[in-house]
């Protein structure tokens, strides 16, 4: 059986009600190979725990952390606060504000506490993986092809929908 590695990328998350969502992010590491973790902690519900894990996440090999709560959404925040690695905040729609109330409490973060915001759902945790992937491809070469793989699959991907749709290609040149 071979050994799993260590993440480098763990993937946050305040309730499990938020996992539909966040999955998109786990979905877009392992795409890229990138060895990943799922935790589950609340900034409110379990200071202490949250305290704990951004605490020990460098020491553990943790390179960036991704992190979604909805409402108050104070666990990206909370987290970046107690360590110096990157936060990728991810605003998750969980109240009748439609993740604005989420939105606002990851972005408006006081000076010095910096939190990077992704949109709301499941398009943020898609672009939080994304982000964490073009962090990590800035040291590594193989990593940084693959982005530009992805990146040239997208382009492909319209083409075919565009000639598919349209009947022809999509370029403007005749």
């Amino acid at each position: 059986m071979k050994k799993k590695d260590a993440p480098v990328v763990s993937v946050v998350m305040g309730s499990d009600s938020d996992l539909p969502v966040m999955q998109e992010a786990v979905n877009i590491l392992d795409v890229f190979g990138i060895p990943n973790e799922l935790y589950l902690t609340s900034a409110h519900r379990a200071p202490q725990r949250t305290t704990v894990y951004a605490e020990e996440a460098a020491a553990r090999g943790l390179k960036i952390i991704i992190a979604g709560a909805g409402a108050a959404a104070h666990l990206a925040g909370v987290i970046a606060s107690q360590t110096t690695l990157p936060v990728i905040g991810v605003p998750i729609a969980a109240t009748s504000l439609g993740g604005l109330d989420a939105m606002l409490s990851t972005l408006q973060m006081p000076g010095g506490i910096p939190v990077a915001t992704m949109a709301i759902g499941k398009a943020g945790a898609k672009n939080a993986a994304l982000m964490a992937v073009r962090i990590l491809a800035l040291t590594d070469k193989t990593l940084s092809k693959k982005m530009d793989a992805y990146i040239a699959n997208m382009a492909e991907e319209i083409e075919k929908k565009g000639k598919s749709i349209c009947g022809k290609s999509s370029s403007l040149k005749s």
